[in-house]
């Protein structure tokens, strides 16, 4: 019995270790600060560790996670808790390597892209979150979202086209680059 239940914390504890950067990254673009994104994922997990032994068998437990943090920031919103979001500088980002692809992530001006995010309404904000930054396919945000794939379509490009709406933001991410 103490060694499965050893084996199952020991695999717990790999799969948080591997997923802890992307987990707070998206927690923090969900919530625009370190701290509310460190209570989030933490929170996350000690809802997942309950019911490990199911979620780690699952063909995919990162998405279960997912699923668990969206909802757990859906209900934050829903009663109506302030957020703080886009820090005013650099201590609030979370420090994570970036991909070689992920242009947003080696942007200069981060504090632009997280005030942009902090515009938008919450189901816009995780739509594009998960679509462009954690590069979900509709079907799997629709998942995470606990929505419809159209209502992903719909909040991703009105969430984008908010975006482009945004004084600068287009110029600083087509000088990184981008066209």
């Amino acid at each position: 019995m103490g060694d499965r239940k050893a084996a199952r914390d020991s695999e717990f504890q790999s799969f948080v270790i591997g997923r802890w950067p992307r987990l707070m990254r998206t927690a923090f673009l969900l919530t625009g600060e370190q701290h509310a994104a460190e209570d989030l994922v933490q929170s996350t997990l000690e809802q997942v560790y309950v019911a490990w032994r199911r979620v780690g068998s699952a063909d995919e437990p990162e998405a279960y996670v997912r699923r668990v943090m969206i909802n757990a920031h859906a209900r934050k919103h829903r009663r109506k808790l302030r957020e703080f979001l886009a820090p005013k500088d650099d201590f609030g980002l979370v420090r994570e390597v970036a991909d070689t692809g992920d242009r947003i992530a080696q942007a200069e001006d981060r504090s632009a892209l997280l005030a942009a995010l902090a515009q938008l309404p919450p189901r816009q904000r995780e739509a594009v979150v998960l679509r462009y930054w954690e590069d979900l396919t509709e079907t799997q945000t629709a998942e995470a979202m606990d929505c419809s794939v159209g209502a992903v379509k719909s909040n991703a490009a009105k969430g984008i086209a908010k975006l482009r709406a945004i004084p600068g933001l287009v110029e600083m991410v087509t000088q990184g680059g981008r066209k």
